[in-house]
């Protein structure tokens, strides 16, 4: 299963742990879609910045 990710608001004046954690999950702009698997290290990832994201499931 994959995981459609978008970043819905903007990480500017957010703690650093979550401005790197965007930028791990692969955002460069605002309302950008990235994929990836769905594994328990991006489910914590996402966990971390839930409140900045959109996820979808998405079936492979």
């Amino acid at each position: 299963m994959k995981l459609v990710i978008t970043q819905r608001r903007s990480a500017i004046g957010r703690a650093q742990n979550q401005k790197a954690t965007i930028e791990a999950l692969g955002f460069r702009r605002l309302y950008q879609q990235v994929v990836h698997e769905d594994t328990p290290q991006i489910r914590g990832m996402i966990e971390k910045v839930k409140h900045l994201v959109d996820v979808q499931e998405q079936d492979a």
